[in-house]
């Protein structure tokens, strides 16, 4: 890391299955460089672009800690533009170490994004320790290596205040219909698909639902092929990811993405309702039986508080 980065730095990276060998790639390297990274594995380009833009849009509000994110799909383009719909996220596609250092320098990006079919691994490399190690505002090759003028660095400034406001006022009909493909008006009867699991679907799409537990229900270990995301809306549960040992209690209001392949147990304390949206073909494969991850749950919760 060059001196010019004086705080520390924290790298949040996730890809499509187009990106997913680069994106590995480069998580090896920055650990290599003893960089912090939370490696959020591998979804739909729309999924983790968004997650990753959501993160670091986030964590724009803790100066301790200056956290960027590292994206890879087939093009780059794809996941940017996701990342790209978070305030403050300055997400650009990269396939030159120029277009890394004049991005860095011009437009502050903290989030890179890499074509996972068109660039190698060490040429990723050099674009990524560039991105690294370049200043915002810094000569750059498209300042012909000079100093930027003090006229356009006040420019640039003015432009990451600005930046995040564009449309922040507007209300767009997309905006208003988040959940309008939902059926309305419909209530299915409960479903056994979980053991332990008391559920019913209340509102359905084909990638989307409104779902109730009732209180005490348990979801044993169990993985999906597509990552999903989830906002609780009543009610209160945890979850277990198990695959990166992180547990997560949930109410009202709180959000949850969990990327394909991510084995999870869940636990409900309340009756509890939240929106689900996921990618594809609903599927659901467990990995243990009901009694042991009650037996598990139990034993946890014995030793802390739920």
């Amino acid at each position: 890391m060059a001196d010019s980065v004086t705080t520390p730095l924290k790298v949040i990276a996730g890809a499509d299955s187009f990106g997913a060998d680069l994106k590995d790639a480069m998580v090896a390297h920055l650990r290599s460089l003893n960089i912090e990274v939370e490696d959020l594995g591998i979804t739909f380009y729309y999924n983790i672009g968004a997650e990753v833009g959501r993160r670091v849009s986030s964590a724009t509000a803790s100066p301790s800690v200056e956290t960027r994110g590292l994206l890879a799909c087939g093009t780059g383009v794809g996941v940017g533009v996701f990342a790209n719909k978070f305030p403050g996220v300055f997400a650009t596609t990269c396939l030159t170490t120029d277009e890394a250092r004049n991005n860095r320098s011009i437009n502050n990006c903290n989030v890179l994004a890499l074509s996972g079919m068109s660039t190698p691994v060490e040429k990723a490399k050099e674009i990524v320790d560039t991105w690294l190690n370049t200043p915002f505002k810094s000569p750059c090759p498209a300042s012909k290596s000079e100093p930027w003028p003090e006229d356009i660095a006040k420019f640039f400034d003015e432009s990451m205040n600005e930046m995040p406001k564009i449309g922040a006022s507007e209300k767009t009909e997309a905006e208003t219909c988040a959940v309008c493909c939902l059926v309305k008006k419909r209530e299915l009867n409960p479903i056994d698909i979980i053991p332990g699991g008391s559920m019913k679907i209340l509102r359905e799409s084909p990638t989307s639902a409104i779902v109730r537990f009732k209180a005490g229900s348990v979801e044993p270990a169990h993985h999906h092929t597509f990552g999903h995301c989830l906002v609780v809306m009543e009610g209160k549960k945890s979850v277990w990811n198990l695959s990166k040992e992180e547990r997560y209690d949930l109410s009202v209001g709180d959000y949850l993405f969990t990327p394909a392949g991510d084995v999870h147990r869940v636990k409900y304390y309340e009756d509890t309702e939240f929106f689900i949206k996921w990618d594809g073909k609903w599927d659901m494969f467990f990995d243990e039986d009901l009694e042991t991850a009650k037996a598990a749950i139990d034993k946890e919760l014995a030793n802390g508080s739920a």
